[in-house]
């Protein structure tokens, strides 16, 4: 069965379970270039989708072992 083409241009894009599944290799990569590259008309649309990576890597980690560079968050004092 052939993966769907996944429009990741689409700023409010609702993170779902069926969302989730549509993602294979290729598409995973198409997302985590686009954050490496940081090219965005709008921090919200970065935040969007470094929300869909984190999803991903949550409900699907074998997709993103590659990127947890672009995940995780390193631990800062607020004081």
């Amino acid at each position: 069965m052939a993966k769907k083409d996944i429009d990741l241009n689409c700023s409010n894009l609702k993170i779902t379970e069926e969302l989730l599944l549509k993602f294979d290799d290729q598409s995973t990569a198409q997302l985590a270039e686009r954050l490496e590259e940081e090219d965005y008309t709008s921090p919200f649309d970065s935040l969007n989708d470094w929300h869909l990576l984190r999803a991903l890597a949550i409900h699907r980690p074998e997709l993103t072992l590659n990127y947890h560079h672009l995940i995780d968050q390193e631990p800062f004092d607020e004081d």
